[in-house]
């Protein structure tokens, strides 16, 4: 009999999925499965069950998701809600069906209130209104975070959840209309150098304050959350607040970010805020105090993980000229 654990990967082909991979590849002591949506579809009840009750699967990442920046939430949030929802509840109940040992669902800072006191803990859920641009995506993540939470209590299973902050690095969304701000931002900034354009435009004032976690470090707190002994991650969490925020604990206003992006894509035109546009939550800065007491914390330097998602940029997405 194999030794290895059989760890599957939904949503191996995504930013964060792609990670997990990378990182669980190279250790002997685990076997990655994964599969594309042409041949499994996620929001498909009978086909995922179909996956999993003929695959002998011990533990989960549930990284799949249909993500998209602020234009994308606003168009789209019937697609947002509902893919979501389907994708996670799916999977959740196909493992707890199956036997799977050890889930961990990756969800969104976006769960947090609108004016959550900051930086947020992981106590902020459900204590006050949504940002309204992602209601329908951050209500399907909140979902997921209960379902696990509901499956624990019920079944005894051990069903864990990772809220990540803004994510960015290799393999991110670099679509001119539905990517987050720093692939958006890479991109326009990008276009501008290759066109010799004076001036870059972005949306709302400039103002509010974001953090930013590169997609590897996310990986790494992903499977070192999975890998706790249960009686650690329970005595650190509780049944109905199971949720563990994962960031770098640190902000930066969108102006500066900008200005950084600016300077690691070498553009030298000006940078110009249309405060006609929404600019969303005023600030979102988790509290990762419960995650740096679990013995992990943030790695790469954000200048550092801009150079890094610019070159992937340049290598993999770029138009050239």
């Amino acid at each position: 009999m194999s030794v290895n654990k059989q760890v599957f990967v939904a949503g191996h082909r995504g930013m964060v999925g792609s990670a997990i991979c990378r990182n669980l590849e190279g250790r002997s002591d685990v076997s990655v499965k994964t599969i594309g949506r042409e041949s499994l579809d996620l929001t498909n009840q009978a086909e995922v069950f179909e996956y999993f009750s003929k695959n002998e699967i011990h533990e989960v990442y549930l990284a799949a998701a249909k993500v998209g920046g602020i234009y994308a939430n606003n168009v789209f949030p019937a697609d947002f809600i509902y893919q979501n929802l389907m994708i996670e509840a799916n999977i959740i109940h196909a493992a707890y069906s199956n036997g799977v040992q050890r889930l961990l669902f990756l969800g969104s800072s976006c769960i947090y209130p609108k004016y959550a006191d900051q930086p947020m803990s992981e106590d902020s859920l459900l204590t006050g209104t949504l940002e309204p641009t992602n209601e329908p995506y951050a209500i399907a993540k909140i979902a997921g975070i209960k379902l696990c939470e509901s499956y624990n209590r019920q079944y005894g299973t051990d069903f864990r959840s990772v809220m990540p902050t803004n994510l960015y690095g290799p393999r991110d969304n670099y679509h001119p209309e539905n990517s987050h701000v720093v692939p958006a931002l890479i991109r326009r900034f990008d276009q501008a150098k290759r066109t010799g354009a004076d001036v870059v435009a972005i949306w709302g004032t400039g103002s509010p304050m974001r953090e930013f976690l590169h997609v590897d470090d996310m990986a790494a707190a992903s499977i070192h959350v999975m890998e706790l002994d249960r009686d650690i991650y329970d005595a650190n969490t509780q049944p109905m607040l199971s949720h563990i925020n994962v960031g770098t604990g640190e902000d930066c206003s969108i102006y500066d970010l900008a200005v950084l992006i600016s300077d690691v894509v070498g553009f030298s035109g000006r940078i110009e805020f249309d405060a006609t546009k929404p600019d969303g939550a005023p600030r979102k800065l988790m509290n990762v105090s419960r995650l740096n007491a679990l013995g992990w914390k943030a790695k790469i330097g954000l200048k550092e993980g801009l150079k890094d998602a610019y070159a992937w940029y340049l290598q993999n997405t770029a138009i050239p000229n």
